[in-house]
């Protein structure tokens, strides 16, 4: 994982959500496959989208609590937040063009 995407755990989640701007949370595991085939394109768009958008990851094997707080029942989940609160989300590894369409109709 590159510093363009952040690692969030319970004690840093809550802050980094508030940030200013859209936050794009990806919850995934280091089992599953589909996480290893979007995580590259997360890491283009955090790239690409560096100073508009903040891109962060929550390992669900390592923060349970946070998966069942947002109701996670699949992964990859990526939950689009702004002031805090959920905009939209995403389940699955789905292609770049989508990810970027969602965010440009959120930013």
């Amino acid at each position: 994982m590159s510093d363009a995407v952040k690692s969030l755990s319970a004690d840093s989640f809550d802050q980094t959500i508030k940030s200013p701007g859209l936050v794009m949370v990806d919850f995934w595991a280091t089992w599953c496959g589909p996480c290893k085939i979007i995580a590259p394109v997360i890491e283009e768009l955090a790239k690409e989208y560096a100073g508009k958008v903040t891109f962060a990851k929550v390992n669900t094997d390592e923060n349970p609590d946070l998966a069942s707080r947002h109701n996670i029942r699949g992964i990859p989940t990526l939950i689009f937040f702004k002031d805090g609160k959920v905009l939209d989300q995403v389940v699955g590894a789905v292609p770049k063009t989508q990810l970027k369409s969602k965010i440009d109709s959120l930013v």
